[in-house]
């Protein structure tokens, strides 16, 4: 069987001559995995079925209730598809088995078991928790301060993961050391091509999650599916599916008060940056009884997020009736007189005089697992609840 640890060993050799040309290439990104939802989009509306592969049988594809941006396909003795629409295709071959001959080269390769991963996204952590797969993570592209999800956290400070550099700046010396075999990216890679590239130069494979890009917040969570599937870990991760689900069918009686909400924020370049109206967080809106002030936004780019002017923004939300800063992009924001301070035009809006203006907790893109609190923090911020109550909602003074 190919063995991929001598291949990183030996490309080791070349990795501080590429090291010294990457690290003089510059990254512009902002370092949240959100922000690079405005660079970039993916068209889930195109029929996909499973490709031939050499030398295997298609059996089944695996079902799935919403998530629209990828496809797990499954084949003979163990090998599965993992099909990320518009972007990639990954081939799981199962431990001890080799990849077939004659696969076509943009199919990339993972070799169970995945047990040396580098988790340089932060939203797909507590998936791998919810599905007991933490321990297969051990490299972190946060420090333990950086987490909110407790058992990575843990690991870090327990030493079984490891700090190995942000996704921009990835120690390479240390992946290729600890024999690193599948690193995980946010968009956020994007922005940093030769970052990519030099991490698959050291043969390992680059695997960028798209779970931001669904429209549906089940979507987002469904995609615990497609790494239970990466992880062997089908049945806890239809079993979690299956829970959230109940949770938020419960949610879907909520009475919808009219009532709008602007969720945005203020980039580094002073724009509003609100949700596209058919993102996830515009769905959880409606969800919790409320209306995205920004529902006739016209913007068919498929991004889940949209820069505006600051005249459009005022134009649009000047009457909403609540404001959410998204403090889990621009953590400056703790305060009325701090959101002020990035336009005084703010204090002219309807949710500033009543009152009515929210941050997002920090931790809320990490918890992709518990998307039914933030509908019920929407509902009960809609409805005049406590904020004792809330999980990510805090109330701005």
């Amino acid at each position: 069987m190919y063995d991929k640890k001598l291949k990183y060993r030996i490309l080791g050799i070349f990795a501080a001559a590429v090291m010294t040309f990457t690290a003089v290439t510059p990254v512009w990104a902002e370092e949240n995995t959100e922000v690079s939802e405005t660079d970039a989009s993916v068209d889930t509306s195109s029929d996909h079925t499973a490709p031939d592969l050499p030398g295997l049988t298609y059996q089944s594809t695996m079902e799935l209730s919403f998530a629209e941006c990828f496809d797990v396909y499954y084949y003979n003795d163990g090998y599965k598809l993992l099909d990320v629409h518009d972007d990639a295709q990954y081939l799981v071959v199962p431990e001890g088995m080799d990849a077939p001959d004659g696969l076509d080269d943009s199919i990339q390769v993972l070799y169970q078991p995945l047990d040396t991963i580098y988790m340089a996204a932060t939203s797909p952590m507590a998936l791998f928790d919810a599905i007991g797969a933490v321990g297969s993570i051990k490299l972190s592209g946060l420090d333990a301060s950086g987490w909110y999800i407790q058992s990575a956290a843990d690991a870090i400070n327990s030493g079984d993961m490891t700090f190995a550099g942000k996704y921009d700046e990835p120690d390479y010396e240390l992946l290729v050391g600890e024999d690193c075999d599948l690193a995980i990216e946010s968009t956020m890679i994007l922005h940093a091509p030769k970052v990519q590239e030099m991490i698959e130069t050291l043969g390992i494979p680059v695997f960028i999650d798209r779970s931001s890009y669904e429209s549906q917040p089940l979507g987002r969570t469904e995609w615990i599916k497609l790494y239970g599937a990466m992880m062997n870990k089908e049945e806890e991760a239809a079993a979690f599916f299956d829970s959230q689900a109940q949770i938020i069918e419960k949610l879907k009686d909520f009475t919808n008060t009219e009532k709008t909400v602007a969720f945005f924020y203020i980039n580094t370049s002073g724009s509003p940056v609100v949700r596209n109206p058919k993102d996830y967080i515009s769905s959880m809106i409606d969800i919790a009884g409320g209306r995205n002030a920004f529902a006739d936004l016209q913007d068919d780019s498929g991004k889940t997020s949209v820069s505006i002017t600051m005249e459009e923004f005022y134009n649009t939300a000047v009457d909403a009736d609540y404001l959410i800063y998204n403090t889990s992009i621009d953590a400056s924001v703790k305060s009325l007189d701090d959101l002020l301070a990035k336009d005084s035009l703010l204090a002219d809006f309807k949710a500033v005089k009543d009152g009515n203006v929210w941050i997002t907790d920090n931790s809320m893109y990490q918890h992709t697992d518990t998307i039914g609190e933030l509908i019920n923090d929407f509902n009960l911020m809609l409805t005049g609840g406590s904020e004792e109550d809330m999980t990510f909602l805090h109330k701005l003074n």
